[in-house]
Parts: C-alpha cells; sequence; structure tokens
C-alpha cells in the first residue's frame, strides 16, 4: 500500500470520526463518497469497508462524552443497537445482489432526500 493510500484513509478516518462525534454521522455519508471518489473503490468496497471501520469500538470517546452530558437514553440505544445487526445483516445481503451502478443511484437519492429535508424541513 502506497504512502499516499495511507494517508488518504488516514484523512478519511478523522474527518469521519469528527464528523460522527460531531452530529452523530460519518459512515455512509462520508466514508462512503470518500472511498469512492479519492480512493477509487467500487460501490461495494467502499459501503463494506465503511461498515469494517465501524466493527472496532470506533466511537466510545464519542459515546462517552455524550454520556457525561446526560444525552444517552441507554435502554433506546441497546434497542435500536440489536436491531440494527439485523438490519445490516438484512441490508447487506440486499445491496449485494443490487447492481453497483443502481445501488449508487440508490444511495446517491438517499443523501439527496435527506439533505433536502434536513434544509427544508421542520
Amino acid at each position: 500500500m502506497s504512502i499516499t493510500a495511507v494517508l488518504l484513509l488516514m484523512l478519511v478516518g478523522v474527518l469521519a470520526g469528527t464528523l460522527s462525534g460531531l452530529v452523530g454521522v460519518g459512515g455512509g455519508i462520508l466514508m462512503v463518497p470518500m472511498f469512492i471518489f479519492m480512493l477509487g473503490y467500487s460501490q461495494y468496497q467502499a459501503q463494506g469497508m465503511s461498515l469494517a471501520v465501524m466493527l472496532p469500538p470506533v466511537t466510545f470517546l464519542a459515546v462517552y462524552n455524550y454520556h457525561q452530558q446526560g444525552a444517552i437514553d441507554w435502554r433506546m440505544a441497546l434497542i435500536v443497537s440489536a436491531t440494527f445487526i439485523i438490519g445490516g445483516f438484512l441490508g447487506s445481503k440486499l445491496a449485494l445482489n443490487i447492481d453497483q451502478q443502481q445501488l449508487k443511484k440508490i444511495f446517491g437519492g438517499l443523501m439527496l432526500l435527506i439533505a433536502l429535508k434536513m434544509i427544508f424541513g421542520k
């Protein structure tokens, strides 16, 4: 692996981690496009890498800060976490059966809809 690739991966990590801690996002919104456009990954590779990065407790310190402020309802978080595992499994099976170009359009469309809702919604 080249030093440039390592530096780009480090940049992706720092930016995604910062964005995750700042507004609670990072994986799909930042890492997937950066993996595709900066590192030339396929849509499948970018989505897989984004998920793989989240395997270790990468958000532990960010969660700790929110916990210290009383901003986490742990009962609700555990319910979502348990069902997130099931949804992640089913979603990955589905994604790997969709053509990558179609998957890119679905991904981009979802990001656009969310952005419009966030900007113009109440």
